[in-house]
């Protein structure tokens, strides 16, 4: 029987503001160039303050909506459940995903009482993203704002990592994945970033108890995790936990296992931009695929000339036409 969605993803909900500034800046503002940073709204602020004039871009964002996003994009189904407040921000964010066709658990005549939380986003000239995020309401994500009827109508669950950093957001992934399991939905998950599997690993591995069915993960947070010393050994590790997984290399491609064979997938050439949001939109482009008969080699493929296109500009979205022109270029199949 088809199913409603293609993916029902949960994770938080974010406005990003994207920043371009130069190495200077962290020193001057005590800022880890390379990491995501949980930090309180007045730090936050004081960033914000530091950065004037520097904003390049406000819109909806968040490591699994970007994913969803990207789905959406492609031309996918989807559903995202999230939870923002009833501010600036969080209208901004409902407009985004009701332009985008993308179902949601948000009511925009019932939003939630506080702050809707924000990602700086501070992207330097060699492209990589440091990102300052003060997570307003959406650090009190919960199993309240799952809906058990979107997940059951979805082919695959995807969850965001960084929801393990959260007692409340754990126990939602962990109910998610539950309620996924009795109906027959695919889980899938990212982890989202090195510091989530670094600090939060004992969190993670509660998610992952029983195994997933598509695990997406970078070559650092692969190492991490299974706590191998190199890449070799984490591809063994990851069988155990994965019957299908993608490891991201960055500008070396990537790797996909389709639970029999290792598949590499070369990266696509691109002069650097802005790196935000490209893992998320590989995550997006693959769940395209494995949705509508790409096989997962093809599926490799059509993720990395789409993540490659969101590094080659400035913010997480495709273009206008962008969608089109990769889904050209990659059949299904063959």
């Amino acid at each position: 029987m088809k199913r409603k969605y293609d993916v029902c993803a949960i994770g938080n909900a974010l406005v990003d503001y994207e920043i371009e500034v130069k190495d200077q800046f962290f020193e001057e503002n005590s800022v880890e160039k390379g990491l995501m940073t949980i930090v309180e709204e007045d730090r936050q602020q004081e960033l914000l303050s530091a950065a004037q004039g520097k904003i390049k871009k406000r819109q909806g964002g968040g490591s699994a909506a970007n994913t969803i996003f990207g789905l959406a994009e492609l031309g996918g189904k989807g559903f995202y459940t999230c939870k923002v407040a009833d501010d600036s921000d969080g209208a901004l964010f409902v407009e985004d995903l009701q332009n985008a066709g993308i179902a949601t658990n948000l009511d925009p005549a019932g939003l939630y009482d506080g702050i809707t939380g924000k990602c700086l986003v501070m992207v330097t000239e060699d492209a990589e993203r440091t990102m300052n995020t003060f997570l307003g309401i959406t650090s009190d994500f919960s199993s309240q704002q799952l809906s058990e009827e979107a997940i059951n109508a979805a082919n695959y669950l995807f969850m965001e990592g960084f929801l393990v950093s959260s007692p409340t957001g754990l126990e939602a992934m962990k109910k998610a994945k539950q309620i996924a399991e009795g109906s027959g939905t695919k889980t899938s998950l990212t982890f989202s970033d090195p510091s989530m599997v670094k600090y939060f690993g004992d969190q993670m591995k509660e998610v992952v108890s029983g195994g997933v069915d598509l695990l997406f993960c970078n070559s650092e947070e692969a190492e991490l995790f299974t706590g191998a010393s190199n890449l070799e050994e984490a591809k063994k590790a990851l069988k155990e936990i994965a019957k299908q997984f993608v490891i991201t290399l960055g500008d070396k491609g990537s790797l996909v296992f389709d639970g029999v064979d290792f598949i590499e997938i070369d990266p696509v050439k691109v002069i650097p931009v802005d790196s935000t949001g490209a893992g998320d939109m590989y995550a997006g482009a693959f769940l395209y695929g494995v949705n509508h008969g790409f096989s997962a080699e093809n599926a490799g493929i059509l993720a990395s000339h789409a993540s490659s296109a969101i590094v080659g500009k400035f913010g997480p979205r495709f273009e206008s036409g962008q969608a089109d022109e990769i889904l050209k270029k990659i059949k299904p199949r063959g």
